[in-house]
């Protein structure tokens, strides 16, 4: 049976065919969907991780003890997995262990634009690269047998047009598989120095023998052509160049991008005149074929930073598509912007009258960056603001301590910020941290993290209490605001700034699109009252505009919170 699938679902659906038991991952965007699609089958254990390493040992130690696991995150998610990632390498698996790490070119919702097959080549570990949902699905399933006929883990890697496409899929039934029996195993498991000095060699033997494996692997394959041109490409970009090209070019297909094929390529080159290769980031199977000593095109005629598209291709490769086959790529722009009732709005605008400099994180409270509120200053990877705030007082001192805050979400405060936080408490700074607890995981869709008190599925599980934790970690100074209340924000940022010792500030209030949340009527404006002073602009929501000299309340929009009305001086937004 066939089933028009998203990418992710259908990776989900390769999951539970393939018989994986346990599933942890911690959701970031273009990945989350695995997880969350996974969790309905009632077969497979899921779980969110507070961040992707723990995931990973998570997975790691389900397989060790014989059943088939799985982790999921987004690229900058495998720098945190690394760790453990570099390390199972050397210690090999017993049930079958796949990640799925998925790129997003382009940064649609991502801090960099990194290349996760650098990881694949770094941790030795091979890389599976589907360029559909079916190949997602089946990917997934050829992964495991891979996993554990060759003793490794094995990365699976999407990126954002596999993922959130669609396409149809050959769904089967699941495979019923007997747990693997765990045997005490000290010089495989223990990777201490003597230990692991061993397991070197036995990796650098599974690459020689991975490589031979993908000279005639099902996940590579030759569809031949007109032979004056020659691709050589992989994942969407092999879309891409099917819809330019058809059958006016020979195309090596690669879905298996590490390790890279020799004799294959030196075949395939053989028997075109021209050989071009068409990846998205960074030119690996590019270089590749240079230390092989052919002669390629690549990123002297495409580009190294961004997103491909079938336009871009054509372009570059000096094709002319017709009007059927070029897709307009002119869409209006939409300015990001919190949502009408964020939570976070009202703190960002206090920050911002009060001139602190805010250090940020990552989360969608980054918006805060956007004008008009303009109210953050540095945002660099998950858990960095709580960190660098520390560093950054501890090399101005008093310069910068009365006036500067570091922000950082709940869900990120689990992921990276504790430790963070322990190091202003152990070396103490005199820093500020403000974690923005709306009761949820934002950005990425609304998932559950170890402050809401649900799991996955939405069911009560253990609860962090913030206060506790931060009181327990040594700051005497922990205080919670509602950031509807601006003059209660105002006067408690105030006060923990002015105080010699570190403190927490927890500004709560939950996300204003979480369901259970009841919302107040919308406000209008009286317009005999407005005056057009602009004051309420100030705060940079979306239900707010100025029409005719006067401001205008969106009431499809506007949820009530009333902050809004706490800036106007001329009463004139009425509930």
């Amino acid at each position: 049976m066939k089933e028009l699938l998203l990418g992710n679902k259908a990776f989900a659906r390769g999951l539970y065919e393939a018989g994986c038991s346990v599933v942890s991952s911690y959701p970031g965007t273009p990945s989350t969907e695995v997880t969350e699609e996974a969790a309905k089958y009632d077969e497979i254990y899921c779980e969110w991780a507070p961040n992707e390493k723990v995931a990973m040992e998570v997975a790691f130690g389900a397989c060790l003890a014989g059943k088939r696991s799985f982790c999921g995150m987004k690229h900058v998610g495998l720098n945190v997995a690394a760790d453990p990632l570099y390390t199972c390498s050397y210690t090999g698996v017993n049930a079958g262990m796949v990640i799925c790490v998925a790129d997003d070119a382009g940064m649609h919702s991502s801090q960099n634009e990194q290349d996760s097959r650098h990881h694949a080549i770094a941790s030795k570990v091979p890389m599976l690269e589907p360029s559909d949902s079916e190949e997602a699905c089946q990917f997934v399933k050829k992964a495991y047998e891979l996993s554990e006929e060759f003793d490794t883990p094995v990365i699976v890697k999407m990126c954002t047009r596999v993922a959130h496409s669609q396409s149809l899929v050959e769904v089967g039934e699941r495979k019923r598989l007997e747990p693997k029996p765990y045997e005490k195993n000290i010089a495989k498991y223990v990777m201490m120095p003597g230990n692991a000095i061993r397991r070197h060699p036995f990796v650098e033997e599974r690459t020689r023998k991975l490589t031979e494996y993908a000279e005639t692997s099902e996940f590579n394959r030759v569809e031949m052509g007109d032979t004056k041109l020659g691709i050589i490409t992989s994942s969407t970009s092999y879309q891409y160049a099917k819809e330019v090209f058809g059958d006016k070019a020979s195309i090596l297909k690669l879905g298996m991008v590490n390790p890279l094929p020799k004799k294959l390529i030196l075949d395939f080159a053989e028997k075109v005149d021209r050989l071009v290769i068409i990846e998205e980031l960074d030119p690996i199977i590019e270089n590749h074929c240079k230390e092989l000593g052919l002669s390629v095109e690549g990123k002297d005629l495409l580009p190294m930073e961004g997103e491909y598209s079938q336009n871009l291709i054509a372009e570059k490769l000096g094709v002319e598509l017709p009007k059927s086959q070029s897709l307009d790529e002119q869409m209006p722009m939409r300015p990001p912007v919190m949502c009408a009732g964020c939570p976070h709005r009202g703190l960002f605008y206090t920050l911002s009258k009060n001139k602190c400099t805010v250090l940020g994180d990552i989360g969608c409270y980054t918006l805060g960056a956007v004008a008009p509120l303009s109210a953050m200053e540095m945002t660099l990877c998950m858990g960095a603001s709580v960190s660098a705030i520390h560093g950054f007082n501890k090399a101005l001192g008093e310069e910068a301590e009365g006036k500067t805050v570091a922000v950082i979400g709940d869900s990120t405060f689990m992921h990276s910020g504790m430790t963070g936080l322990a190091n202003i408490a152990y070396n103490q700074s005199n820093s500020t941290v403000i974690i923005l607890d709306n009761s949820i995981t934002g950005m990425t869709g609304h998932q559950q993290n170890p402050t809401t008190g649900y799991n996955i599925k939405g069911d009560p599980a253990g609860k962090i209490d913030l206060e506790s934790l931060c009181r327990a970690m040594g700051f005497t100074h922990v205080t919670v605001i509602d950031p509807y209340n601006l003059e209660e924000c105002d006067r408690v940022i105030k006060e923990e700034l002015s105080v010699k010792e570190p403190s927490v500030i927890i500004s709560r209030r939950p996300c204003a699109l979480l369901k259970y949340v009841k919302h107040n009527p919308p406000y209008h404006v009286d317009r005999e009252k407005c005056v057009g002073c602009k004051a309420c602009m100030k705060l940079g929501c979306p239900a707010i505009s100025i029409k005719e000299g006067k401001a205008m309340v969106d009431n499809t929009l506007c949820v009530g919170c009333g902050v809004c009305k706490q800036l106007c001086r001329f009463d004139a937004l009425c509930e």
